[in-house]
């Protein structure tokens, strides 16, 4: 069953017209089924029409439509809000929805896109220094636009209070991850059985291999462990809440890792914010603070020290060494 005390979460779904229908799909219906499965509403969704019309019916790229209701009559707050989007949302530019998007950043309220989704929120400037996706038909044309984005050809990726999805049938495997964080994975597998999707892929999937080929583990508390840590490179949970997502105890937790693994969960996950990081010294022209803080770490100093005691090198001199012609 779900946690009883973690209190309905509100969630606006903005659509913008020629939205695609399975990506919409995908989002709601977990969501849906929770209601269902719980036998209450634990997840209250409201759908509002994103774009310069406030149309009474939203069409998707395959004609079927969704009641809408203006977005200027949105009144939150919002747990959550989502854009689903197609068609060219690299070119989007409404000042409504832009400002309506700033607005629940700045308010501190999660925002995310779907599909296209992720580039209006690019374009809304909320995705400054956060990992993000977008699907691949987007990628580049949104690359080109905003060249500073940390771009990632994954599944979904959720970085703080920003989350982002690849669209098509990625967001069945984000909603997963929602629902396991917050009524637990016994329900989230519940909702996830309903829709007869027993693979649930993890963020990073599918460009790499699944969890158990990558890590060489089928130990299922490891594989759950091991997803909430991808979703939360930027803020680490603590032993005890990570234990708490996959349902065991911190002691159990540490025994099924180092039985799985040959160390503890606290050193795997340092070690995977610290893999991120490399990433994006090598990547990208981020400033090395705005690294440590993508990666979960409290300053630049002891972000300097965990990577030079991993990689033998700091992060400045590791950056300067690749930028040398061989």
């Amino acid at each position: 069953m779900p946690d009883s005390t973690f209190p309905t979460q509100r969630i606006a779904i903005l659509l913008v017209e020629g939205f695609a229908l399975m990506s919409f799909a995908a989002v709601t219906e977990p969501l849906r089924a929770a209601n269902l499965l719980a036998g209450r509403r634990i997840y209250d969704l409201s759908f509002f029409a994103a774009g310069p019309a406030a149309p009474a019916f939203v069409n998707s790229s395959s004609a079927a439509s969704v009641q809408v209701r203006d977005l200027r009559d949105a009144n939150g707050p919002f747990d959550l809000a989502l854009v689903v989007a197609g068609g060219d949302p690299v070119g989007f530019e409404d000042p409504i929805t832009l400002q309506w998007l700033r607005r629940q950043a700045r308010h501190g309220r999660t925002v995310g896109g779907v599909s296209g989704g992720p580039a209006i929120l690019a374009n809304a400037g909320v995705m400054a220094n956060r990992r993000m996706t977008i699907h691949w038909e987007h990628a580049a044309a949104l690359a080109e636009r905003h060249p500073g984005l940390l771009l990632e050809r994954t599944l979904y990726v959720v970085d703080r209070d920003r989350l982002t999805c690849a669209g098509g049938t990625a967001p069945l495997d984000m909603m997963h991850a929602l629902i396991a964080e917050q009524h637990g994975p016994d329900f989230a597998r519940k909702v996830s059985d309903w829709f007869m999707h027993t693979e649930v892929r993890p963020a990073g999937g599918p460009q790499r291999a699944g969890l158990a080929q990558r890590y060489g583990t089928n130990r299922p508390v490891v594989l759950s462990a091991i997803e909430a840590m991808e979703n939360h490179i930027a803020d680490p949970l603590p032993l005890a809440d990570l234990a708490g997502v996959v349902g065991v105890s911190a002691r159990q937790l540490n025994r099924q890792f180092r039985a799985g693994l040959g160390r503890s969960a606290g050193a795997f996950y340092r070690d995977l914010r610290l893999d991120k990081s490399r990433d994006l010294v090598r990547q990208t022209d981020l400033g090395l603070v705005d690294i440590a803080l993508a990666t979960g770490f409290a300053s630049a100093a002891h972000f300097a020290t965990a990577f030079k005691r991993r990689f033998g090198d700091s992060p400045s001199r590791h950056r300067l060494r690749l930028a040398k012609p061989a």
